[in-house]
């Protein structure tokens, strides 16, 4: 797992090439900064490190780069962005890479170089040679979504990092505010870290009172008052939201996705598919849909098809301008609650 190679790289233990390839671009870009941070220091960094982007660039010049001793320093640091090369992809831009050099490169790489390959694809062709000696000679980090076990230790080693420790029900209260996003967790994190700077230890009560709730978190907790009947609740989130300046069209949207996903989890798991693979069939992060799960066991199946039937009137009507926007989900709430 990814956890464990930065763990090689924060003590110092560098491969002469990564390849770094998935669409999680968090991963790949807080790999890339650790390389870079615990390869060279900072006045190394203006004479040693270097970047190259493919679409633009042919490998060659990268490669003489690669091959050319550092200056001043015992380590160079080569990026190489966007090898289209590596997908079944035809790249837009007319560059001519020599990859019989590059294939004879990745064999006998520079030892005082650590080239870092950044392919944000969300597949490789495996098919091709130029892949299969990569994937042979590199350091593999695969940027994937993180399923919820690898997000929670993800979230403890990145406390652990800061110096601080997170209480269980505290990464679980973490990403149920904040879902699944790496950027918005990690951001989250830190200002937590920040807060608990003295005590070392975060509790459920600081991830209330500190993290801020996203617009999706906010609509889930609003379907949640909806479930039970608490349609007081639910308009004062719904009218906080329009304080905040978030489109009605906006929330209907994220309304009949959340909806539409709380129907679409209970009709597979009556088929019998478990949690990963109704994620896998939909697209969708895992954790997602451990929170609908819970949420389609509150409905029955003529109530989400009732649901879903009023919130394709409430969007037929909001872009048919029949209605004052705000004024058409207040109304859909009060039917919602029946």
């Amino acid at each position: 797992m990814v956890v464990e190679i930065w763990r090689k790289i924060k003590q110092k233990e560098f491969a002469p090439i990564y390849l770094l390839y998935g669409t999680e671009a968090f991963l790949i870009n807080e790999t890339k900064q650790l390389l870079l941070n615990h390869i060279l220091d900072e006045e190394e960094k203006d004479f040693n490190f270097s970047a190259y982007d493919l679409e633009e660039t042919p490998i060659d010049v990268a490669l003489e780069d690669a091959e050319t001793f550092p200056f001043l320093g015992e380590r160079k640091v080569v990026f190489i962005h966007n090898p289209i090369f590596l997908t079944a992809e035809k790249s837009k831009e007319k560059v001519d890479h020599n990859l019989a050099k590059f294939e004879a490169y990745l064999k006998e790489p520079a030892p005082y170089t650590v080239m870092v390959i950044s392919a944000p694809y969300e597949k490789l062709d495996e098919r091709k040679k130029i892949t299969k000696e990569l994937k042979k000679n590199a350091e593999l980090v695969e940027a994937k979504k993180l399923n919820e076990h690898e997000l929670k230790n993800w979230v403890k080693e990145r406390a652990k990092s800061i110096g601080i420790e997170f209480e269980s029900n505290a990464i679980d209260q973490l990403l149920a505010l904040v879902g699944t996003n790496l950027f918005m967790i990690a951001s989250e994190v830190d200002k937590l870290a920040l807060y608990a700077a003295e005590q070392k230890r975060v509790d459920v009560h600081l991830v209330d009172k500190l993290v801020a709730r996203s617009l999706e978190q906010n609509i889930f907790t609003l379907i949640e008052k909806v479930v039970q009947r608490r349609l007081d609740e639910a308009l004062r989130i719904y009218y906080d939201l329009l304080k905040q300046n978030e489109e009605p069209i906006k929330i209907l949207a994220l309304l009949a996705g959340q909806f539409r996903l709380i129907y679409q989890v209970k009709e597979l798991s009556r088929r019998g598919y478990g949690q990963q693979q109704i994620a896998s069939y939909l697209k969708t992060h895992p954790f997602r849909v451990k929170l609908a799960l819970g949420q389609a066991n509150k409905f029955t199946d003529e109530e989400l098809s009732h649901l879903m039937v009023l919130l394709a009137e409430a969007d037929y009507q909001m872009k048919t301008g029949g209605m004052n926007k705000s004024l058409l989900i207040e109304m859909l709430l009060f039917q919602l609650k029946k």
